[in-house]
C-alpha cells in the first residue's frame, strides 16, 4: 500500500551563502498529527529562495522513503524523514516513475489531491546542508530526484494516510525522464500533451521542453 510515512515542515531557518537570500528553510522535520495543505503548501512550512522554490507548481515536495533508505546505506549515515527537504515522505510509491500531470489522492475521499509537476533540481544549498562532497553530482547521477506537487484539492494530511493514484496522463513522460537530460522526443511529447490540454505544464518545465525539442 502506498502511504505517507512522514509530513515535514521547516524546523528552523539556517544561514545560507549560496542562494542569494542569506537564509534557507531546507531543514524540514516531521510533525505530529494532521497538517493542513493549501495551494501554497503545507501549513507551518515556508520557502526563502522563492525564485526557485514554492509557488503554485512547487507547493509541496515529495520524496520516497525507499530512496532515502538507499542513500542512508550509500552514505553510511542515518537520514531522517525531511532530511532532503521534502514535505511528504512516501512509501510504496514509485515517485521517480510518476508521470508529469499524474494525480494522487491522499487520505481517501475528501482528502488532499495533488498533481505531479516536475523533478527537484539539486543545488549548492542542498549540498551544504547534507555536508557531502560532490553531492549535487552524486544525487543527479543516481537519478531519483523526488517530485514537486501542485495542490488541486486542499485538505489535511497525516502520517499513515493512504496515497491513491487517481489519474495518469497518456503521454508517458516520467519524472525520471525529464530530470537533467531531457531528450528532444520527450520534449515534443510534453509540449504536445500540454497543447492538447492533457496536462498543465509548469512554466519552467515547459521552457526546458521547448529547448529540448528545438535540438531535434
Amino acid at each position: 500500500m502506498a502511504q505517507i510515512t512522514s509530513v515535514n515542515v521547516v524546523h528552523e531557518l539556517r544561514p545560507d551563502e549560496h542562494n542569494g537570500v542569506g537564509r534557507t528553510a531546507i531543514d524540514k522535520r516531521a510533525v505530529e498529527g494532521a497538517a493542513a495543505v493549501a495551494a501554497t503548501g503545507v501549513a507551518g512550512d515556508r520557502q526563502m529562495d522563492v525564485a526557485h522554490h514554492g509557488g503554485r507548481d512547487k507547493a509541496v515536495y515529495a520524496f520516497a522513503a525507499e530512496d532515502l533508505a538507499w542513500w542512508a546505506a550509500e552514505l553510511g549515515r542515518d537520514l531522517a524523514p525531511g532530511q532532503f527537504g521534502e514535505n511528504l515522505t512516501t512509501s510504496g510509491l514509485d515517485v521517480t516513475g510518476a508521470l508529469v500531470g499524474e494525480r494522487w489522492r491522499i487520505g481517501g475521499q475528501g482528502g488532499v489531491v495533488v498533481e505531479v509537476t516536475q523533478p527537484r533540481i539539486p543545488c549548492a544549498t542542498f549540498q551544504a546542508f547534507l555536508g557531502e562532497r560532490q553531492w549535487v553530482r552524486r544525487f543527479t547521477e543516481h537519478g531519483a530526484p523526488g517530485a514537486y506537487l501542485r495542490v488541486v484539492q486542499e485538505g489535511t494530511v497525516t502520517a499513515g494516510d493512504e496515497i491513491e493514484v487517481v489519474h495518469r496522463p497518456r503521454h508517458g513522460v516520467t519524472i525520471g525522464a525529464c530530470f537533467v537530460s531531457l531528450e528532444p522526443g520527450v520534449g515534443h511529447r510534453l509540449l504536445a500533451a500540454a497543447a492538447a490540454g492533457e496536462i498543465d505544464l509548469a512554466d519552467s518545465l515547459r521552457a526546458y521542453a521547448e529547448r529540448a525539442a528545438a535540438r531535434d
